[in-house]
């Protein structure tokens, strides 16, 4: 494991899970929006979650590595690439957890794979990803044959020494969430998947953003600089398989 990321020291305490995959040198930059930019882009079933009255847009570029299934070993310079993705920050019930938006990805296989096992709206891109010394170069560029296609070329780098965000802060519920949600575009059933990894280690971000339109596509009106910028080294995740979402509407009926 890379320098750096914090290890899972009892992988036997967590069964169940599908799916490892290490998150690397992640840049988490966030927007505070209106809710009503965001409501109608996340579907009926789930709630919008709001911090300060605010809904909130991040993206998040990031080096993946390590990615295997349970009991499978990773296979070299096929797990190791770059993605980037357009999240927002919803709830079920009293179950806080993330609705990505999209995901970019260099790696078509993993495009492929996450559609279907994850019902994920992942889309292949052109990426290349430099870490050098202190700083990260992250470029991309998704390959669309229907007019612009969005755009993320800039570079992030730490400003400040890691700590743990405090239950209650924006930081804290930002990042700390271990459910995701999805909708299967067949049945249009909600889903999740939970996930597991340490508290993340965060320290505050600069960044230059020469071009930015990954929020492009969702109509929101973002600001050129984000609100809240925020770094992490990386931890280790393991993901669950998915389930599906029975509201307490749904429940009542099946009865």
């Amino acid at each position: 494991m890379s320098q750096g990321i914090i290890p899972i020291k009892e992988q036997r305490q967590h069964k169940g899970w599908m799916m490892t995959q290490t998150w690397e040198h992640l840049l988490f930059a966030h927007w505070a929006v209106s809710p009503d930019q965001v409501r109608s882009l996340i579907p009926a079933g789930l709630e919008l979650d709001t911090y300060g009255g605010h809904a909130w847009i991040s993206v998040i570029p990031f080096l993946l590595t390590g990615v295997r299934l349970r009991r499978l070993f990773p296979v070299p310079y096929v797990t190791s690439f770059p993605e980037i993705n357009v999240r927002t920050y919803v709830k079920a019930g009293e179950k806080a957890g993330v609705y990505f938006l999209s995901l970019d990805t260099s790696h078509l296989l993993v495009t492929k794979i996450a559609k279907y096992w994850y019902q994920l709206p992942y889309y292949p891109a052109r990426m290349d990803f430099r870490a050098e010394q202190n700083q990260i170069d992250f470029q991309s560029q998704r390959l669309s044959a229907r007019g612009a296609s969005p755009v993320f070329h800039g570079s992030y780098w730490p400003v400040s020494e890691p700590i743990l965000a405090r239950s209650g802060t924006l930081e804290h519920w930002l990042t700390e969430r271990y459910t995701l949600y999805c909708q299967c575009k067949r049945t249009n059933q909600l889903h999740y998947a939970d996930v597991y990894h340490e508290p993340w280690l965060l320290q505050t971000a600069a960044a230059r953003f020469r071009e930015n339109s990954m929020p492009m596509p969702f109509s929101l009106d973002v600001k050129e600089q984000p609100d809240l910028m925020l770094y992490a080294r990386g931890v280790q995740s393991f993901v669950w398989p998915l389930q599906k979402l029975i509201s307490s509407t749904q429940g009542e009926n099946s009865r």
